[in-house]
């Protein structure tokens, strides 16, 4: 019995060993038809610009067999990337191989370009003159701004100044304007009293495919939500607050409650909008999760939406285009998880100049008759003087939206 034993040990590990050494010498023979298979692989570019939408397929321009699996290269740091994938050779030997590409990043920062931009004299100090106009950069998140030209804050005159941006990849932008220095005026200048009629609105632009609505905050004061319905208001986007800095805690808009109960009590289908100060994905994020919570009690049909205006503070963020957007998706993202759609406010000189494109629908502010936008977008808000029954507080923006 104990002599059975010993052969069965000794049949096992003869057969363990012979299993190791049959892929041990397959190994060996795979790795010598590896490297001495014939490998041509000619790229067609050795660049490709950050943020690009790029394929493996896109970079080689010949090879000698078939890649196995295509995919999206990472476009989003500049620097020598390394790539590596796997294709089968005209020998029908499957060969991993490795290729380098150079991403690089050639747009200049996007400066403000006043043709005169005024101050009053002693209200500022040239380093708080610099921050007031905008520079951001579509991967830099803090490229390097500066305003130069003989000019005294101190003193009444024309001036003419340079503000250059000049970006991690040596891309400049410059624009040369004249900085104008004036005594302080207290004099105002008379109020515009002109408004936009709600019906006017509905008149012109209501049809089939469109509804008419407004959005509101606390500064519509106390609204009559039964005379917003008997006025034909379709919808409302409600502010459900703002936060309060950079890093900062978040502020209840005062009426949100009562605009959203009030406007959940006539029936008119409401979304919420939130007045961001993020500065980053986490932060968008928490935004998010902020907003979601004070809604539990209420009917929210429509989008909660990403308002991000801060473009005169623009350069204490921190902030690339890139990274922008990025925030802004991690916000709507959040939201979606939790069931809810989201949506994303913006004017139409930064959705044309600013944000990259956006994987959501789009509220777009554009105050004019017929938008000449090109972009798609779900609202467009059309005025921001709108009159309509039932708030007399204040003026109020008009919207469409399209079905």
């Amino acid at each position: 019995m104990f002599i059975l034993k010993k052969r069965i040990i000794f049949i096992f590990l003869i057969t363990i060993f012979i299993i190791f050494v049959i892929v041990f010498v397959k190994k060996i023979y795979k790795n010598y038809l590896i490297d001495h298979a014939v490998k041509k692989v000619i790229l067609e570019k050795e660049e490709i610009d950050v943020f690009d939408d790029v394929y493996l397929k896109d970079i080689i321009k010949s090879i000698n067999g078939k890649i196995i699996d295509d995919f999206k290269i990472d476009t989003t740091k500049v620097g020598l990337k390394e790539i590596n994938f796997k294709y089968k050779n005209s020998q029908d030997i499957v060969i991993p191989y490795t290729i380098y590409i150079n991403i690089v990043d050639r747009v200049a920062p996007i400066i403000s370009q006043p043709k005169v931009y005024s101050v009053i004299k002693n209200s500022i100090s040239n380093d708080e003159l610099e921050k007031k106009f905008f520079c951001g950069d579509n991967y830099d998140d803090n490229p390097i701004c500066t305003l130069t030209g003989n000019y005294d804050l101190s003193e009444v005159g024309d001036y003419e100044v340079t503000l250059t941006g000049k970006d991690s990849s040596s891309n400049v932008s410059q624009s040369t304007f004249v900085l104008r220095v004036v005594e302080n005026n207290k004099s105002q200048s008379p109020s515009n009293n002109s408004f936009t009629d709600f019906n006017d609105i509905v008149k012109k632009y209501k049809n089939e495919k469109t509804k008419i609505g407004i959005d509101v905050s606390h500064w519509q004061g106390n609204i009559n939500f039964s005379k917003l319905k008997n006025s034909g208001v379709e919808f409302a986007y409600i502010r459900v607050g703002r936060g309060d800095g950079i890093g900062k805690s978040y502020v209840l808009d005062e009426k949100f409650y009562r605009n959203i109960e009030g406007f959940n009590k006539v029936g008119i289908p409401v979304g919420v909008y939130f007045y961001s100060y993020a500065n980053s994905r986490e932060d968008a994020q928490k935004e998010a999760k902020w907003v979601i919570s004070k809604l539990k009690k209420y009917n929210v049909e429509l989008e909660i939406v990403f308002d991000w205006e801060n473009w005169g503070s623009f350069r204490e963020f921190d902030l690339s285009f890139y990274h922008l957007t990025d925030a802004a998706m991690a916000f709507v993202d959040t939201v979606s998880k939790y069931g809810y759609r989201g949506m994303v406010y913006s004017s139409k000189n930064y959705l044309e100049n600013i944000w990259f494109p956006l994987d959501s629908d789009v509220w777009l502010a554009h105050y004019t008759d017929n938008t000449d936008y090109t972009g798609k977008y779900k609202v467009w808000q059309i005025c921001n003087n709108g009159k309509v029954n039932g708030i007399k507080d204040n003026l109020v923006d008009i919207d469409i939206m399209y079905k």
